[in-house]
């Protein structure tokens, strides 16, 4: 059986079946991403309430694409999307969601790992609470532990100057003064709403993404998240945040330079405060404002590289001291 690859200039083409409830379509888009992805894909189909996987593959090695095929090969839920390019996050994400016919979409960074019962847990959240547009889990580093941006306050001038200078510890009881993450905060423990979740984990009902517009094609990569999470707001509708359940973030697993990452931050960052401050702040402050995050880009430049460079290096000399298997 042949993978089911689909060219992105038809993508989304094809006829959809009515939405049902309790489907789920996971879309992940993947560039550069390494081995971690197949254990993505395999976590994601192993989830009860998934109908299909969407990987939206912006780019990847020969040796992953031949992975991803052989995975796709035996697996007729497995949809590949490729020919475009590497579009960026947002726009990946967008194609896959034009193959979704099911009640729910969930879209999923390329090195996350669901636990068993996600999926059916997101269900039974949407159950209960139908007025809610987003749900996601608690987002965990390898070991265990809340990663930074899971659940977190929205991102404006003032919670990012807070968050960066930690001004929170002049007044921290003030809710004017509360950090941007929430992940070194009192751990929740019941289903809460919050303002911003990361774009590692994020389920939401298929017909509320299309009548948003699925994500802001004008960011590349960053942010893309939290302007979704503005507009969600913006919308009067909830982000619920379920901490009884889990997706393991891996992270540091793409093989690009995390300058160009960085890059691409500071770019949307921009862009995001442009999109949504201007009626707020002046000109002339978003102007300062923007000086300043790629003022710290610049900063930070030399160390980046330095850090990714020695990794690469560390990298290489553990493969040549690997015994063959």
């Amino acid at each position: 059986m042949r993978p089911r690859a689909l060219d992105a200039s038809t993508s989304g083409g094809q006829s959809r079946a009515p939405l049902r409830a309790h489907s789920c379509t996971v879309v992940i888009v993947s560039y550069r991403t390494g081995s971690v992805l197949i254990d993505s894909v395999g976590a994601a189909l192993a989830q009860e309430g998934v109908k299909n996987v969407v990987l939206v593959d912006n780019g990847n090695s020969a040796e992953t694409r031949a992975a991803v095929d052989q995975l796709a090969a035996g697996e007729d839920r497995l949809i590949i999307v490729r020919g475009q390019g590497n579009v960026g996050f947002s726009k990946g994400c967008n194609l896959g969601a034009r193959e979704a016919s099911t009640a729910y979409i969930l879209l999923l960074n390329p090195d996350c790992i669901l636990s068993p019962g996600v999926v059916n847990r997101g269900f039974e959240v949407f159950d209960e609470a139908p007025e809610a547009a987003m749900v996601t889990v608690r987002v965990e580093n390898p070991d265990g532990s809340e990663q930074r941006g899971g659940r977190r306050n929205l991102m404006t001038p003032w919670t990012c100057l807070v968050e960066l200078f930690r001004l929170d510890k002049l007044m921290p009881d003030h809710p004017h003064f509360q950090r941007l993450n929430l992940n070194e905060t009192e751990p929740l423990d019941e289903v809460t709403a919050v303002q911003c979740i990361s774009g590692a984990f994020m389920m939401i009902p298929t017909d509320f993404y299309t009548a948003l517009g699925g994500m802001d094609e004008d960011y590349f990569l960053h942010v893309e998240d939290v302007d979704l999470c503005m507009r969600v707001g913006k919308a009067g509708r909830q982000i619920l945040y379920v901490p009884d359940t889990a997706v393991t973030h891996v992270k540091g697993t793409s093989r690009v330079s995390p300058f160009t990452v960085e890059w691409h931050k500071s770019v949307s960052a921009t862009k995001y405060f442009r999109k949504h401050f201007r009626p707020q702040y002046p000109d002339l402050i978003l102007r300062i404002i923007s000086l300043a995050i790629f003022a710290r880009l610049a900063y930070r430049a030399i160390p980046i590289t330095i850090a990714w460079i020695a990794d690469l290096l560390r990298r290489g000399s553990g493969a040549q001291r690997r015994p063959p298997e």
